[in-house]
Formats: structure tokens, sequence, C-alpha cells
């Protein structure tokens, strides 16, 4: 049997083929695709809340009908009670949803992988750890907002044409729908929320991702007690709140920073969402800025402890 060369194989001085060069890798790129892969409950938790959300309302719709035609012995706040709520809730609940998977993702991020000693696999490819935290980082910041987004919006569509096609079937029109939930407002008013609340969130996310980075086990009691326990104790040892006050200002803070609250006498029939935006003030407080800087210094810290962990 006769043996072929290298030499034979491959004449010497010939081209090799454009398809059989080295293509880039796109490590950042595939990183990122590695956690979609591995956290499907991005996407999944959102969309069964809202296929929740839809169910209960297609039972609600059922009465809507009777309450248009009953809407002009009605108040007006009675009005957007009944017609507009159900999509204030609805998207309410897929954003808050969005906002619990970013938290949970936060603490597993980077702890998963130590308890099940996937790290040694992964520290072996040829993706460094920075570039592995900030695909992580990208989830929290981008991709789960970017869902929940999507979803609230699908959700509101949704539930605006079923509740259009009832009303012109079963004859009052679908008017008042229209009037009390506008849908360009009301999609402008939940892209503006989504995206406020996720920079705010910032130094939250990075800092369960740098406890998820340092902590063996149980994350979430260390991401959570510890500021509880500086707080306690803080005011036992000097009367005084800051912590506290902090931690409240993160959660809750950015509301009064975003928007104005609405005039005492406003009309809900002519309620315009929008006009409580208030984004010049928002970019400007000194607080989201402050945030941001300490959301970058934890993500470091996350990139510092996972080039220097083993497995848990």
């Amino acid at each position: 049997m006769s043996t072929i060369s290298n030499s034979d194989a491959i004449p010497q001085g010939a081209a090799v083929p454009r398809a059989a060069a080295s293509a880039p890798t796109r490590p950042f790129y595939w990183s990122l695709r590695r956690e979609l892969w591995e956290y499907r409950s991005v996407y999944i938790a959102p969309l069964a809340v809202a296929g929740l959300i839809l169910f209960g309302y297609l039972i609600r719709i059922t009465k809507l009908p009777q309450v248009v035609r009953n809407a002009d012995s009605m108040p007006l706040f009675k009005q957007y009670l009944e017609l507009a709520l159900p999509f204030a809730i609805g998207a309410a609940a897929v954003l808050v949803t969005g906002v619990i998977v970013a938290v949970f993702y936060c603490l597993g991020a980077l702890n998963t992988e130590k308890r099940d000693r996937s790290i040694l696999f992964w520290k072996s490819l040829p993706v460094s750890d920075l570039i592995t935290v900030l695909a992580k980082v990208c989830v929290p910041m981008i991709v789960v907002p970017a869902v929940a987004l999507v979803v609230a919006i699908a959700l509101q569509l949704v539930m605006l044409g079923a509740g259009t096609v009832v009303l012109t079937v079963r004859g009052p029109g679908s008017g008042p729908l229209w009037t009390h939930w506008p849908i360009a407002q009301a999609f402008a008013a939940t892209a503006y929320l989504v995206a406020i609340g996720t920079l705010w969130y910032a130094p939250i996310y990075g800092w369960l991702l740098m406890v998820s980075a340092w902590a063996k086990r149980m994350t979430f009691l260390w991401a959570v007690l510890t500021p509880i326990g500086l707080s306690i104790l803080e005011k036992i040892a000097f009367d005084t709140s800051f912590v506290s006050k902090l931690l409240r200002f993160r959660l809750k803070g950015f509301l009064a920073e975003a928007f104005v609250s609405p005039p005492h006498n406003t009309d809900f029939h002519t309620f315009d969402p929008i006009a409580l935006m208030t984004p010049a003030r928002f970019f400007a407080s000194p607080g989201l800025w402050l945030g941001l800087l300490v959301a970058v210094a934890f993500v470091a810290a996350a990139v510092w402890l996972r080039r220097g962990r083993e497995p848990a």
C-alpha cells in the first residue's frame, strides 16, 4: 500500500482556499450565546407571566361590553380602572418578572460554574475572564430588559386586539378602550421605564455578580443579609440610618427622578403618561452616575475574583 506524503497531498506553492482559513472565533458573541442557552428562564418566565395575565384578561373581557355601555354613568376614574388598569397591571407584572429573573440570574451567574466545577472547562477555553463577566453583565443589563419590553408590548397588543374584537362584535364599539389606553403613549412610557430602571439598578446587578463570584454557597443570603446587617449595625452603633435610606433610594428612587406626580385634578380620560416623564432630570441625577460608577467597580471586582477562583 502506497502512502501519500504531505508534500504530495498539498502541492508546494498551492493557495489555501479561503474557506480553510481560520475564521474569527468571536468569543464575546459565543459567551453571550452560552448564557442564553443555559438560562432559558430569561425568556420563559416573562412569557409564562404574560400568558397568565392574558388568560385572566380573556375571562374579564366577557363583561367589557356592559362596562362600556354603563361608562356614561361612571366617574372617569372608575372608567379608567375598568378599561385601562388591566393593561397597566399586565405590563408591570412582566417588567417586575424581568427584574426578578435578572436578580436570580446574577446570583447564580458566576457561582454555579464553581459549584458544578464547569469553571475548569470554561477556563480552558481561549476566553478571558473579562469577556466572560462582560457577557454575563449584558444579560441583566440588555437581554432581560429587551425581552421583558418586547413581551410587555406584545401582551398589550394582544389584550387590546382581543378587547377590540369583543367590543366590536357585541355592539358598543372599541372607542372608549383605545381612548383610555392610548397605545403609542403606553409603548413609549413602557420603553422609558425599562431603560431608566435598568440603568438605575446597575449597581444592584453589579453587587450580585460580585457576590456570585466571591461566595462559595448561599449567595442569596450573602447578597441580601450583608446590606441589611450593615443597616442594623449602623442603627445600633450610631443611631443613624444612612444605609437603609441608601437602600430605599436605590430600590425606588428612580421614580422620583424620572417622573413628576400627576396633578390631583387629573382627568384620566385624557391621561398622558409622557407628560409626566422628566428624562433631563433623571440623566442629570448624581445618583444615576454614582450608581453606574459603583456598578463598574463591582464588575471589575467580579472579574478579579473569577480570575483567582477555583471550584467550590
